[in-house]
């Protein structure tokens, strides 16, 4: 089994360090984690960049929720995406629904014409999605789609533990070819299972934060997972 895949959320520069120095392979960039993430100027990805060398994925998402908004929203989006593949920004993260809980097509594709074959993670939109099998087959194919961030549940991955070990058994299937990256909730004592189950992609935030989203990253924390996630997997 190859060694998981281990993202850690970055609001700044420091974090960036901290994640890295402790041994994160990729960050994910956000602000304003009250709104639950949202896309950072392109200052912050230049200072970040300049700072590390770690891969990073670059929220795209200027309001709360899963709504992509209006023409004058999505507008605003592309362009910020825009903004930011200028500045070097070459992987991103993003994930629409329309009202009726289906991907917003329209959103998505607008987004990914900008991205222009950039790797791009699908988040937990489809936690919220009405059918999760749908949207997977919706998106099926979408240049540069190589990952969706989900916990197999809105509330969490908890609650989520049997949605996501089932569907990393139907990896390679249409709509399932993506990798799996489990966050939202994400605590250590999930890991052996999930591990087990196969899975090795893992995402955290506030986890190794002191102080939760008032704390910075502490190196020490994600050390801690990281070991955890390079342990020997319990063979049942």
């Amino acid at each position: 089994m190859s060694r998981p895949i281990f993202e850690v959320i970055a609001l700044g520069p420091d974090d960036a360090i901290a994640a890295q120095t402790g041994g994160a392979d990729r960050l994910e960039l956000v602000t304003d984690m009250a709104a639950d993430g949202l896309t950072p100027s392109r200052e912050t990805f230049g200072a970040i960049r300049a700072a590390v060398d770690l891969p990073l994925r670059v929220m795209l998402r200027l309001s709360d929720g899963f709504s992509a908004g209006g023409a004058r929203e999505l507008d605003a989006l592309c362009e910020a995406a825009q903004g930011l593949r200028a500045e070097g920004a070459d992987e991103f993260v993003l994930g629409f629904l329309d009202d009726r809980g289906s991907a917003d097509l329209d959103a998505v594709h607008a987004l990914v014409d900008v991205l222009d074959g950039c790797h791009w993670t699908f988040h937990r939109a489809i936690d919220r999605a009405a059918d999760r099998d749908a949207v997977r087959l919706q998106l099926a194919g979408l240049p540069g789609l190589d990952t969706y961030l989900t916990a197999g549940s809105p509330k969490g991955v908890g609650a989520g533990m049997d949605v996501l070990c089932a569907e990393a058994a139907r990896g390679g299937e249409p709509g399932y070819e993506p990798h799996l990256l489990v966050g939202g909730g994400l605590l250590l004592d999930h890991v052996p299972e999930l591990r087990a189950a196969g899975l090795d992609g893992f995402h955290v935030g506030g986890a190794v934060r002191a102080g939760g989203w008032s704390g910075a990253v502490d190196p020490t924390a994600v050390r801690t997972w990281r070991e955890a996630l390079d342990a020997p997997v319990a063979v049942a």
